[in-house]
């Protein structure tokens, strides 16, 4: 029977924020980044020795609705929540607040449903998705912002035997 789950990034695909992960290098040198950055170059900078701050980033800073919101908000409409997932670079601790922000716009995803991995790497979100399908999964839907994410759940479907589609998001200007 056909099992399916529909994911999506949390930062620059559900919303829009401005929350921030603070960052030491070993020099010593400090700097902020955004959900972005943090993508781009969080494995990077973690090889390198950076220690990451996620304190601000445990929080959905001046949020608002993001490229793909609507899309969601569709599936939830038509089918529910339960096979409706948050997938997230964020940590852990975020949840709350994603949820809490989520629910403020209208989108009620189970906060069980809402994973904060704490990791940047595309290794992170295929490694989850392959977890899925493993759990019976069969039919994929997953969009995220970042192109090299995008790619490894791309490979990582393309590797199982199950149907799949990713999506890059994209914000308009």
């Amino acid at each position: 029977p056909v099992k399916k789950i529909r994911v999506f990034d949390f930062d620059d695909t559900l919303a829009q924020t401005k929350s921030k992960v603070f960052y030491t290098m070993p020099d010593g040198k400090k700097g902020s980044l955004t959900a972005e950055a943090f993508a781009e170059r969080g494995t990077e900078m973690l090889e390198q020795g950076a220690e990451f701050d996620f304190s601000d980033f445990d929080k959905v800073v001046k949020g608002k609705k993001g490229p793909l919101f609507e899309v969601a908000q569709t599936i939830a409409a038509k089918r529910g929540t339960e096979d409706l997932f948050v997938l997230t670079a964020r940590g852990p601790n975020a949840a709350i607040a994603i949820k809490e922000f989520l629910d403020g716009i209208g989108l009620n995803i189970p906060i069980e449903n809402i994973t904060g991995l704490g990791d940047s790497s595309p290794l992170a979100k295929s490694g989850w998705i392959v977890d899925k399908a493993a759990e019976g999964y069969n039919d994929f839907y997953f969009a995220d912002d970042h192109l090299k994410n995008v790619e490894a759940v791309q490979r990582a479907l393309d590797a199982l035997p199950i149907k799949g589609k990713t999506q890059q998001a994209k914000v308009k200007f």
